[in-house]
């Protein structure tokens, strides 16, 4: 059976502002270009508006949701926008890439040096490029105004929770895929203390009892996510993965069954261009196997050895589905 696939996260759009004429069609360099998600009969991606923090972030994202916003016009026979529930339940026949936008790094609407208000208009402005975001991830690798990024110890800082505040009921969801395990705890008491209607999501995100590592979710992390109905995207790093057996992939799809979260595991591949990263030990990054977007059919074929067909087609697409059309309603 062929399953319709729904991924929570890429960099296309980061890709693509590097590129003089962006063009989605060149798999030159990036495992998901539109001719890699179609042949993975990818009906719903979702693209990461990515900057790092540093000084000229927030004109980078503005870039990226402006390109976002020209993929439509220029290939509307390629891609077609998700920003509702019709469109939502139209993806799964559609020949087209749906795309849904969001933002990893909230450096990329508001900078550390200027003041709050002006980066959520900013924020106003990306979501009128791209019409509708599915989440925000507060931090990447170091910390920010925010809080803690994976690779530090910092927790929720006081912008962190005007942030939360100014979510609240909006509809879009908080990422805990780079969180530093302070700042996913501190997130949690915060919304669990203050009542507020936020929806959370790992969107590329593996198990650290499978592998150790920062980016990896902690089993407690895990369970608390698929105990407010969240999801957890599968990612296909090797460096998050495993470094030697591309079969570990299987391992983290297991655990988080093991963990209950049937109804919450997905996919978020996290493809992203390699070829200018600095750290070459990491080459190569996915293992041959998971080298681009046209994978998801045998990774498919491959599960379906292990596991119920009901639970394949949860994790396809059916659960992202699910938990979509939940937090739009």
């Amino acid at each position: 059976m062929t399953y319709p696939i729904i991924d929570l996260h890429c960099d296309l759009l980061v890709h693509l502002r590097r590129m003089a004429i962006p063009d989605p069609f060149d798999q030159e360099g990036i495992g998901c270009s539109f001719p890699a998600l179609k042949k993975g009969n990818v009906k719903l991606q979702v693209m990461a508006i990515y900057t790092a923090t540093r000084e000229g972030s927030a004109a980078k994202a503005i870039q990226q949701s402006e390109i976002f916003a020209s993929l439509l016009k220029r290939f509307p026979n390629d891609c077609s926008l998700v920003d509702g529930l019709d469109s939502l339940s139209e993806m799964a026949t559609s020949p087209k890439v749906g795309m849904l936008a969001a933002i990893e790094n909230a450096s990329g609407f508001c900078e550390e040096d200027e003041p709050l208000n002006i980066g959520f208009k900013r924020l106003e402005q990306i979501i009128s490029n791209v019409k509708r975001i599915l989440y925000i991830g507060f931090t990447h690798h170091p910390e920010n105004r925010f809080g803690g990024g994976n690779n530090s110890k910092a927790g929720l800082k006081e912008d962190g929770k005007e942030l939360l505040q100014y979510l609240h009921g909006r509809k879009i969801a908080v990422d805990f895929s780079h969180t530093s395990d302070a700042l996913a705890h501190d997130i949690l008491d915060y919304l669990s203390k203050h009542n507020l209607d936020i929806p959370i999501l790992a969107s590329h995100s593996n198990y650290r009892e499978v592998f150790e590592h920062v980016r990896n979710l902690p089993d407690e992390l895990a369970k608390e996510i698929v105990k407010r109905g969240g999801l957890i995207g599968l990612n296909f790093l090797r460096a998050f993965v495993g470094t030697d057996d591309p079969n570990a992939l299987y391992e983290h799809l297991k655990h988080g069954i093991e963990l209950g979260a049937v109804d919450s595991i997905c996919f978020g591949a996290d493809y992203f261009a390699t070829g200018d990263h600095p750290d070459r030990s990491r080459i190569p990054f996915y293992f041959k196997e998971h080298t681009d977007a046209t994978c998801y059919p045998s990774i498919l074929e491959e599960v379906s050895r292990q596991i119920s067909p009901d639970v394949i087609e949860g994790l396809a697409s059916k659960n992202a589905m699910d938990y979509i059309k939940k937090i739009w309603k």
